[in-house]
């Protein structure tokens, strides 16, 4: 199938290559000079602006856009309406919010263009494993991006959730979910690094991973983050990003009434790593890494 895709940083670049593999046509649009060299290394046709992506596409189009959220993918989506026809499909595969989403499928419906908001689960192991794909919008132009969806994802690992803001929204609550559970890990390990016993930390992240009730790709990652950095996890500041879809799951809980109080907690819990220096953050800090690829800050 033919697709242009629209942002070859850490995400968009390696879809790109996983797209290739497997057998796709992409022409493929970054700001970056570098970016693109890289796509055009990979077997993509690289342009230098949208307007060229959409003219080496062939009707009906599709378009995926990996920006960030907010104004980057807002200016990318008005950009890329007046340049489409009538029938194509523009994708937003960003971390944006689902509200945004909503509007941007009326402004495409405008243009009899359909919108589809895809939420993108699988962090740097995704060129490898595939990518956990969530999709809101009309059902029909879903299908029609089935060969694109499946190439991307691992089996079973693709759905069509819900109306146009409901991919989004799913990956919103998906990443709360991913605070909470980062955060348990965090305070557990902890209270062994404290526990007086000379508890081998590595040692038990191994052991958790056979037969535990705890058992996960998490605990997975944590191990792989010990071995690499060591039990102190010397060299790795415990300070801890968020992204933005922790507080817009918080806020959503708190407009509807929906009690969410380690979601909630787990949020705040990062607003306390910028002001302290736990165990418990480096250990987030440190899984953020493993699995997404997140900068650490330096102990310095």
């Amino acid at each position: 199938m033919q697709l242009g895709m629209v942002g070859l940083g850490r995400m968009g670049g390696a879809m790109l290559v996983r797209l290739i593999r497997n057998g796709h046509d992409v022409v493929a649009f970054d700001l970056s000079p570098e970016n693109r060299s890289a796509a055009q290394a990979q077997g993509a046709t690289a342009v230098a602006s949208l307007t060229e992506l959409v003219a080496a596409l062939q009707p009906p189009r599709a378009v995926w856009i990996m920006v960030p959220h907010g104004a980057p993918t807002e200016q990318t989506i008005d950009s890329l309406l007046p340049l489409m026809s009538a029938g194509d499909t523009l994708v937003d595969g960003g971390n944006s919010r689902y509200l945004d989403s909503i509007r941007a499928a009326e402004r495409a419906a405008g243009h009899d263009i359909t919108f589809l908001d895809a939420g993108v689960s699988g962090g740097v192991w995704g060129l490898e494993g595939g990518y956990c794909l969530m999709v809101g919008g009309p059902a029909d132009a879903f299908a029609k991006l089935e060969p694109v969806l499946r190439s991307l994802a691992p089996e079973n690992g693709y759905a069509h959730v819900g109306a146009s803001g409901a991919g989004h929204f799913v990956k919103m609550i998906h990443n709360a979910i991913e605070y909470g559970f980062l955060e348990a890990l965090g305070e557990g390990f902890e209270c062994i690094e404290k526990s007086g016993f000379d508890i081998d930390l590595t040692r038990v992240a191994d052991l958790w991973q056979h037969g535990s009730v705890v058992r996960s790709w998490l605990l997975e990652l944590l191990a792989r983050a010990l071995h690499e950095n060591g039990n102190a996890l010397e060299g790795i500041r415990g300070y801890v990003d968020d992204s933005g879809m922790g507080r817009w799951s918080v806020n959503y809980a708190v407009d509807n009434a929906v009690p969410t109080p380690v979601l909630t907690q787990a949020l705040y819990a990062r607003f306390q790593s910028r002001l302290d220096d736990r165990f418990a953050d480096k250990i987030i800090a440190a899984l953020r890494n493993q699995f997404g690829g997140h900068a650490i800050h330096g102990a310095d």
